[in-house]
C-alpha cells in the first residue's frame, strides 16, 4: 500500500464511506517498538443505512482492485457479519483487551434500532476503558425525506436522532453532517481510541445521505499514520512523595489492577514485589498479574476475594493502587481497609483514578512508575516474617480451592457443583488459554478460585458484567489471539442473551471452546436475593403455578444443548466430571468450536472470603426475611468508611 494514493493530485474523490475504510486501513499504533495495523477487521450488519455506504465502500476494498487512482485496497480490514449489534461491539471490546488495547475493530450497524443495539456495547467499552470504534449510520442530514424509516422526532429540534444516546456513553461522539467534517471526526476518534488515559467507545454518526456522498479529500488523509501509545513517566516529586509514605508502612499491600496488565507491567510488578516483599491482592481485571502461585500473591480482593487478601487488606496501612479504578467489589464497597490510620498511594494514567482515596497521585504509565519505584526504594524490604504469612495466607486458600474443585458434590448427588466445573477446566486448561466470563455467580467464582497462570490467561468482564458478554467477547479473544484455546464459562441466564454469536464463530471459522453450565434459573441472584430477604422471587426457570399465580412450578423444559447444535457447533453433553474432563480434552484437540453442555447444581456454594458487596434492603417490609435482612445490612453499612 503506497502512503499516499496518488501523489499527483493532492485530492482524491471519495465518497465518505470509501474514505472512512480507506482511513481505517492507513492507521497504525506503535508501543517500544512494536508496530502493528490497529483496526483488525470491521463488524456489521447492513441495514438501509450502510448497506449502500459503508457496505458498499467495504465491497469495494474486499474486490482488492485499483479504484482509479493508484490506491489498492489492503487485505488487513476484513468484513465480518454479526448477528447481534450489541455482539459484535462485544467481540471488538474482547480482541481489544487481550491485544492489550493496542488494536481494535470497527463496528457499523444500520441506522434506527441497528445503531441504538450498539448502546449498551458502547457502555461496556468506555466503563472497561477498551477501545472500540463505533460507526452507528443516521437521519438525513438533508431532510429531505424526514421523517424517514426509524426516525426519531422530536418536537423542540429536528437535529436530535436515537444515536445522541451515545453520547453519554462514548469518551469521543462527532456526527458527521458534511462530508469536509470527517477528517476532523476520525483524528478526533484516533486521539481518544490510542490515548490509554481517555480511551473508550469513540462514535462516529454518519447519516445514510451523507454515507454515499462524494468529496474532493486530501490525500494526505490517507497517508500511513502511526499513533504512539504513550507511557507516561512520573513526576520525580510524585515519586518522591510515595516513597517516603511507602517506607514508613508496616502493613503494606498492592492493589493490581488492568493497568497492570494493559501496560504489560507484569515483570515490573514482580520485581518491585519481590524487591520490597509487600503482597498484591488483584481486582478482576488485574487478575493474573502475579500467578496464582507466587508467594507474594493473595488473590483476588473484594467482595469475591480470598481470605488472604481481604485479611491483609483490613490491616494495611498504606495501600499501593496500580491501575485500579477502585470499583465497588475491589473495596468491597469501601468495607475492605480497616486499619484507622490507611494511607493510598494510586498509580494511574488516568487522573479520575489517581486521585481516589484522597491517595498520593502517581499519574504515569504502571511499568514506568513500578520502575521508578523499585530503584527509589532500593534497600527497603518488609521483614521475613510478613513475606512469610502471606505465602502461608496464599497457600490455605489455594488449600480451599483444591476441596472446591474437588469436593465430590457431583457424585453424591447427581448434579456437579459449579466449582467441580471450574476444576475440571482448570484442569484442563494450558497455562496459556484463556478463561472468559461476564455475569452471573460465575464471575466470583472464578476471580477467587480460579488458577491463573499467565496474565492474558484469565479475561473476566466486571466493569459492566453484561450478560451475554461471554460468547461474542470470546470469538474476539482468539481472532486476537489465534495460537490460544479460549475456554467460554457461561450460565444457561446469560447464554440465553445472546447465543447466535455461535453462528458468527462458525461462519469466520474461530474455534471457541464453551462450558455451558445449566442450572435452570439465575444463581448469582438468585443467592443475593436470598441473602437480602426476597427468597428468590424470578431467579429460577419454572412455569407459572395455576394454584398460586407464581412461578413457582415445575422447570421449563428447555434445551440448551439442542439450541446450540441447531447452531452450527459441535455439541457435547457431560453429567459426571470423568466425562467433563474428557469432553474438554477432546475439545482441544478439535478444529473447531465445541459446546460441552453440563446441568450443574442451581444452590452450589463457593467458598467466602470474607468480603461484601452493598446491595440495599427495603427499610421496612412486612416480610420477616426482609426484616432480618435488613438487619444484617446495617450491621455491614457501619463498618464502610469515605475514605477521603
Amino acid at each position: 500500500m503506497s502512503a499516499i494514493p496518488n501523489p499527483a493530485q493532492r485530492t482524491v474523490r471519495l465518497t465518505v464511506s470509501q474514505a472512512v475504510v480507506r482511513f481505517l486501513s492507513a492507521q497504525f499504533s506503535e508501543r517500544d517498538g512494536e508496530r502493528q495495523p490497529f483496526f483488525g477487521g470491521v463488524l456489521g450488519i447492513f441495514g438501509h443505512g450502510n448497506v449502500a455506504g459503508i457496505g458498499q465502500a467495504l465491497l469495494e476494498a474486499e474486490l482488492g482492485a485499483e479504484v482509479g487512482d493508484g490506491w489498492t485496497p489492503p487485505a488487513a480490514l476484513p468484513y465480518i457479519t454479526g448477528r447481534n449489534e450489541q455482539a459484535m461491539v462485544h467481540t471488538a471490546v474482547g480482541y481489544a483487551r487481550q491485544a492489550d488495547r493496542l488494536q481494535t475493530l470497527a463496528v457499523t450497524a444500520s441506522v434506527g434500532p441497528g445503531s441504538s443495539n450498539m448502546l449498551t456495547g458502547a457502555a461496556l467499552a468506555t466503563i472497561n476503558r477498551i477501545p472500540v470504534l463505533l460507526l452507528p449510520s443516521d437521519i438525513f442530514a438533508t431532510r429531505v425525506s424526514s421523517p424517514v424509516l426509524q426516525e426519531l422526532e422530536q418536537d423542540y429540534g429536528y437535529d436530535v436522532s436515537v444515536n445522541d444516546a451515545f453520547r453519554p456513553l462514548s469518551r469521543f461522539f462527532d456526527r458527521v453532517w458534511r462530508a469536509e467534517q470527517l477528517p476532523s471526526a476520525l483524528l478526533g476518534a484516533m486521539r481518544v481510541l490510542t490515548d490509554p488515559a481517555q480511551t473508550g467507545a469513540a462514535t462516529i454518526a454518519l447519516p445514510q445521505d451523507v454515507q454515499a456522498e462524494a468529496f474532493d479529500f486530501p490525500v494526505e488523509l490517507f497517508a500511513e499514520r502511526t499513533w504512539r501509545i504513550a507511557r507516561p513517566v512520573p513526576e520525580r516529586a510524585a515519586i518522591a512523595e510515595a516513597v517516603e509514605l511507602i517506607r514508613s508502612a508496616k502493613t503494606p499491600l498492592v492493589v493490581a489492577g488492568g493497568g497492570v496488565t494493559y501496560s504489560r507491567a507484569d515483570a515490573a510488578l514482580k520485581e518491585f514485589v519481590e524487591a520490597t516483599g509487600i503482597p498484591v491482592g488483584q481486582s478482576q481485571a488485574g487478575k493474573g498479574t502475579l500467578p496464582y502461585d507466587h508467594p507474594l500473591c493473595l488473590g483476588a480482593i473484594g467482595s469475591t476475594g480470598t481470605t488472604a487478601a481481604n485479611v491483609i487488606a483490613a490491616e494495611a496501612d498504606v495501600v499501593i493502587g496500580i491501575g485500579t479504578r477502585y470499583s465497588d467489589f475491589t473495596t468491597a464497597s469501601r468495607t475492605a481497609f480497616q486499619n484507622p490510620d490507611v494511607r493510598f498511594v494510586n498509580i494511574n494514567v488516568a487522573s479520575l483514578d489517581a486521585v481516589k482515596h484522597a491517595g498520593v497521585p502517581v499519574q504515569a504509565d504502571a511499568r514506568e512508575a513500578l520502575a521508578a519505584l523499585t530503584a527509589a526504594l532500593q534497600g527497603f524490604s518488609m521483614p521475613q516474617e510478613y513475606r512469610d504469612r502471606a505465602a502461608r495466607l496464599n497457600r490455605e486458600w489455594d488449600a480451599v480451592v483444591e476441596k472446591f474443585y474437588n469436593s465430590g458434590i457431583g457424585e453424591q448427588t447427581g448434579l456437579l457443583a459449579q466449582a467441580e466445573v471450574l476444576g475440571a477446566v482448570d484442569e484442563v486448561a494450558d497455562a496459556r488459554d484463556v478463561v472468559v466470563c461476564a455475569a452471573g455467580s460465575l464471575p466470583g467464582d472464578l476471580h477467587c478460585m480460579w488458577r491463573t497462570r499467565d496474565p492474558k490467561g484469565y479475561h473476566v468482564e466486571y466493569g459492566y458484567s453484561c450478560m451475554g458478554y461471554e460468547i461474542p467477547g470470546g470469538i474476539g479473544i482468539k481472532m486476537a489471539a489465534p495460537d490460544r484455546d479460549v475456554f467460554v464459562t457461561i450460565g444457561d441466564g446469560s447464554y440465553l442473551m445472546m447465543p447466535t454469536e455461535l453462528v458468527t464463530a462458525v461462519q469466520e471459522d474461530v474455534k471457541i471452546i464453551v462450558v455451558l453450565l445449566q442450572n435452570h434459573g439465575f444463581a448469582s441472584i438468585g443467592a443475593l436475593s436470598e441473602s437480602l430477604g426476597s427468597q428468590r422471587l424470578g431467579t429460577r426457570y419454572r412455569h407459572r403455578n395455576a394454584e398460586s399465580g407464581r412461578l413457582d412450578g415445575d422447570k421449563l423444559p428447555v434445551d440448551l444443548a439442542a439450541n446450540a447444535a441447531s447452531l452450527g457447533v459441535r455439541v457435547v453433553r457431560v453429567e459426571t466430571r470423568k466425562e467433563l474432563v474428557a469432553a474438554l480434552q477432546e475439545a482441544k484437540a478439535a478444529p473447531d468450536s465445541t459446546v460441552v453442555h453440563v446441568e450443574t447444581d442451581l444452590y452450589s456454594e463457593a467458598p467466602d472470603g470474607g468480603g461484601w458487596w452493598d446491595v440495599p434492603v427495603s427499610e421496612v417490609s412486612h416480610v420477616e426475611s426482609t426484616t432480618s435482612a435488613r438487619t444484617t445490612y446495617e450491621q455491614h453499612k457501619s463498618r464502610q468508611r469515605p475514605l477521603v
